[in-house]
């Protein structure tokens, strides 16, 4: 399989860019229900980390955070038109990273400083940005539901 496919044009699961269609950014920054996330909130993570990863992938040795809710970065109704934007380009970038065969098996340099991770090629960094995209995603779409936000408007998004 294809990493494009992983990334961003997915069959197996709604594309990430069609999750997001259609929310407005006061539905992006509600919480569905109490102790539950935003939508926005999800993405700005997901972002946060491809981004991480990407950076990682391109030779830039962003240190991992010291703690994990430090992955969790604000997100506000202002910034969603930006956030999605971000997120939707950096899709773009790993899976163009994604389509050059000669970088697939190049170890991620430099190496990862967390061991589960240090021996990660750049395959496996692109496979675990679209598991973990695709996790939150299956969150944002429950999040949607939940908000009455969901399904996106008829014709928005293509399958």
């Amino acid at each position: 399989m294809a990493i494009r496919e992983l990334l961003l044009d997915t069959f197996a699961h709604i594309p990430p860019l069609g999750a997001l269609d259609g929310l407005s950014p006061e539905d992006a920054v509600r919480s569905p229900a109490e102790g539950l996330h935003s939508v926005a909130a999800l993405l700005a993570h997901m972002e946060f980390w491809q981004a991480w990863f990407l950076d990682r992938c391109e030779g830039t040795a962003s240190p991992v955070v010291a703690a994990a809710a430090l992955g969790w970065p604000a997100a506000s109704a202002d910034g969603w038109p930006s956030l999605v934007a971000r997120f939707g380009a950096g899709l773009v970038r790993l899976a163009d990273i994604g389509d050059d065969q000669t970088r697939l098996e190049r170890p991620v340099t430099p190496a990862i400083e967390f061991p589960p991770l240090s021996h990660y090629t750049v395959r496996d960094a692109l496979v675990h940005v679209a598991q973990h995209n695709s996790h939150h995603l299956g969150q944002i779409i429950t999040a949607r539901q939940l908000l009455r936000a969901w399904p996106p408007p008829s014709g928005s998004f293509t399958w």
